[in-house]
C-alpha cells in the first residue's frame, strides 16, 4: 500500500477505539547499493520523495501477534491447542506476594571514578562519540567514496565539524541547509561558515557511511548502521549509571519526508517512523537500543511475542556488567505472566501493566463488578508456584498490573480527582501501582530530551534520520551524566547542545583558508562567556595571559592558561 492510502484509510475509521501505528521499515534488500544513492535533492522542487523500493509502511495495531506461529495462519489453531495442553494450569490464591529477591546493595565505582575526572560536556560527549568510532566512521566514509571511484580524504577534524553543525541544527534550524552559508545578514551564521566551506559540508554529508557494502548481512535490514548500533549500545552500556530500576518501551524515530502524512490530524494517535525497543534508567539515560524489524527479520523466542522478547534481550544485556537484583518496569503492550515467569528465573525483578487475555485466566473480580465499587477498590490473586501477582485497582478505569516482586502491601493513599465536581479526594492504591507510577517513565523522559532540539538536517538515504536520533540520544546521556557528576555547575540541556557545538566548530574548524576570519572568530568567542571550561593538559604550554609554562587550558578556545588567569583572560 502506499503511504497516503494507508493515512486515509485510518482517518476514515470511524471507531476511534484501537490505536495504530504506521511502522516504516527499511527496504527489504536493504543492503543493497541502490538504497546508499539519494532519491533527489533536499532544496528541489520534488522534495524528498523516496521511491517505493526504499521505504515500506505497514499498519500494526498495537495488539498485534508477533508470535512465530502468527507467520502461518492455518498452523495457528493447531498451536493453540497444542500450548494448551502443554502448559500446566495454574493455581491462583488470594494472598499477597511473598518474593525470594535479594535486595539492592552494588555499588557503581565507575560512576564514582566519572565524577572524580571533572569531565566537560564535550568529555562526556566523547564518552560515546570516542576516538574509535570517529576513526571507524571516517574510514568506513572514505571506503565508500573510494568505491564510489572518489578521492574523498575526509579526516577526523572535519567529520567533527559536519557532527557539530548537525548538533547546532536542533536548536538554529533553516528552511534550507545552505543558508548557513550565505552572505545575506538575515541568514548567515559564521560559526559554521568559518569552521567549514558548504560545497565541503555537502560532499561529506552525501558519503558519510557506517558500514562496509562487502561484508553487510542481507538478513539484517539495518545492516547499513548496524557497526554504529554495536559501538553506541557497548559505549552506552559501559557508561550508564548502575542502578535497580529501569524501564522498557518503544520509541519512535520520526521519518522526516515531505509527504502529506506530516499533516495529521491533531491528537490522532498516528505516529510516523522508524520504531526502536529502548531500555532507560528511570531519569532517561539510554542504556540499550533496536530498531525493529518486524517478525520476518527478529524471530521471537520462548513462547513470547516480540515485545517480551526484546525485554528479554534487554536484560540479557544489563547482565552483562553482573547478575543483580534490577527492577524492569515496562506497560502492556509487553506484560504477561509468562514474561515475568521468565525474568524471575534470571533473578530479576519487574513489574507492568497487563491486559486481561495474558493473565492465564486469573480469577478477579469482573471489570463491570470492581466499577460499581467505589474508587481505590482492589482484587489481587498470586500464583502458588512462582510468587507472580495479578491485581486488578479501579480508579478513573480498572486497571491490571502484574509484577514478581512486589506485592498489595504496604497499601498508601493517592489524590484522584474529579473533573466533573472539581475536587480531589485521596483513594487507596496497592504499592505495587505507587512503584510502577514512580519509576516507569525513562522512555518518555527521554523522548521529551530528544524532541526538544533534535537534529533537522537530514540526507535522502533512509537511514539519514536513525543517524540524527543516534546522536541525539548520546547527547541526552551525556547530559544525564553530566547532571549526575556535576552538582556545582550544571547547565540545562541547550546549553550543554550549545557548548558540544560550539567546541566542535571552533575548535575543528579548518584554518588554512580563513584568513582574517580566525582572527575574529578568536576574539568573538573568547569573551562571550559561553562554555569555557578549564582541562588538564599533558603537555606543558604558555599561557595565553602571563606567558608562563602551564599544564592547563580552556578547551573552548585552546589555549593555554593558569587557573588563576582563566577569568582574567576571558574578561574584556
Amino acid at each position: 500500500m502506499k503511504l497516503l492510502e494507508v493515512l486515509n484509510a485510518l482517518e476514515e475509521e470511524e471507531s476511534g477505539q484501537s490505536r495504530e501505528e504506521i511502522f516504516i521499515a527499511p527496504p527489504n534488500n536493504a543492503s543493497g547499493d541502490f538504497t546508499d544513492e539519494d532519491s533527489g535533492d533536499e532544496d528541489g522542487r520534488r522534495g524528498t520523495h523516496l521511491p517505493g523500493n526504499v521505504l515500506h509502511a505497514f499498519v500494526v495495531p498495537e495488539d498485534s501477534g508477533t508470535g512465530e506461529d502468527d507467520d502461518d495462519p492455518q498452523l495457528q489453531p493447531a498451536m493453540k491447542k497444542q500450548k494448551a495442553v502443554v502448559e500446566p494450569q495454574r493455581v491462583w490464591t488470594k494472598r499477597d506476594i511473598c518474593p525470594d529477591f535479594t535486595s539492592w546493595t552494588a555499588s557503581d565505582p565507575h560512576m564514582e571514578d566519572l565524577k572524580s575526572q571533572e569531565l566537560s560536556p564535550v568529555g562526556l560527549f566523547e564518552l560515546f562519540f570516542d576516538e574509535g568510532t570517529i576513526n571507524f566512521i571516517v574510514n568506513e566514509t572514505n571506503r565508500y567514496a573510494w568505491q564510489k571511484n572518489v578521492n574523498l580524504g575526509l579526516t577526523a577534524q572535519e567529520l567533527k565539524c559536519v557532527l557539530g553543525i548537525l548538533i547546532l541544527s536542533g536548536y538554529i534550524s533553516y528552511p534550507r541547509r545552505r543558508m548557513f552559508w550565505e552572505t545575506s545578514p538575515d541568514s548567515h551564521h559564521h560559526l559554521v561558515a568559518d569552521a567549514i566551506r558548504r560545497d565541503r559540508f555537502e560532499l561529506i554529508f552525501s558519503y558519510l557511511h557506517f558500514a562496509d557494502n562487502n561484508e553487510l548481512d542481507e538478513s539484517d535490514r539495518f545492516a547499513k548502521v548496524r557497526p554504529l548500533i554495536v559501538r553506541m549500545n557497548y559505549n552506552f552500556q559501559k557508561h550508564a549509571p548502575l542502578e535497580e530500576f529501569y524501564s522498557f518501551g518503544e520509541s519512535m524515530c520520526e521519518y522526516f519526508g515531505h509527504r502529506g502524512s506530516k499533516h495529521l490530524p491533531a491528537g490522532k494517535p498516528v505516529r510516523l517512523g522508524y520504531k526502536i525497543w529502548c531500555g532507560t534508567t528511570s531519569r532517561g539515560y539510554l542504556v540499550w537500543f533496536e530498531p525493529s524489524q518486524g517478525t520476518l527479520f527478529t524471530k521471537p523466542d520462548r513462547g513470547l511475542d516480540l515485545g517480551g522478547s526484546m525485554v528479554v534481550k534487554f536484560v540479557d544485556a544489563l547482565q552483562t556488567r553482573g547478575c543483580l537484583p534490577y527492577h524492569i518496569f515496562f506497560d502492556k503492550v509487553f506484560t504477561s505472566v509468562k514474561l515475568m515467569s521468565i525474568l524471575r528465573k534470571k533473578g530479576v525483578k519487574a513489574t507492568g501493566t497487563v491486559r486481561e487475555y495474558r493473565t492465564e485466566r486469573c480469577p478477579l473480580k469482573d471489570p463491570k463488578e470492581l466499577k460499581r465499587m467505589k474508587r481505590g477498590s482492589f482484587d489481587y490473586k498470586v500464583d502458588e508456584s512462582e510468587e507472580i501477582i495479578v491485581c486488578r485497582w479501579h480508579d478513573s478505569s480498572v486497571v491490571n498490573i502484574c509484577s514478581n516482586a512486589v506485592g498489595i502491601e504496604p497499601a498508601g493513599l493517592t489524590n484522584h480527582h474529579s473533573g466533573a465536581a472539581k475536587t480531589q479526594a485521596q483513594v487507596h492504591q496497592p504499592s505495587l501501582l505507587r512503584l510502577y507510577q514512580e519509576k516507569v517513565g525513562g522512555v518518555g523522559r527521554m523522548d521529551q530530551n530528544i524532541a526538544k532540539y533534535k537534529v533537522k538536517i537530514r540526507g535522502m538515504k533512509w537511514y539519514s534520520s536513525f543517524i540524527g536520533y543516534v546522536i541525539d540520544a548520546a547527547l541526552n546521556n551525556a547530559w544525564q551524566l553530566h547532571r549526575i557528576c556535576c552538582h556545582d555547575a550544571q547547565v540545562d540541556l541547550l546549553a550543554f547542545r550549545r557548548y558540544v557545538a560550539c567546541v566542535y566548530l571552533e575548535s575543528n574548524a579548518d584554518t588554512s583558508s580563513q584568513g582574517r576570519r580566525s582572527r575574529r572568530l578568536e576574539t568573538e568567542s573568547r569573551f562571550d562567556m559561553i562554555g569555557h571550561w578549564i582541562i588538564h593538559q599533558d603537555k606543558r604550554t604558555r599561557c595565553a595571559l602571563c606567558h608562563s609554562q602551564t599544564n592547563t587550558r580552556c578547551e573552548k578556545c585552546q589555549k593555554g592558561v593558569h587557573a588563576k588567569c582563566f577569568r582574567a583572560y576571558h574578561i574584556r
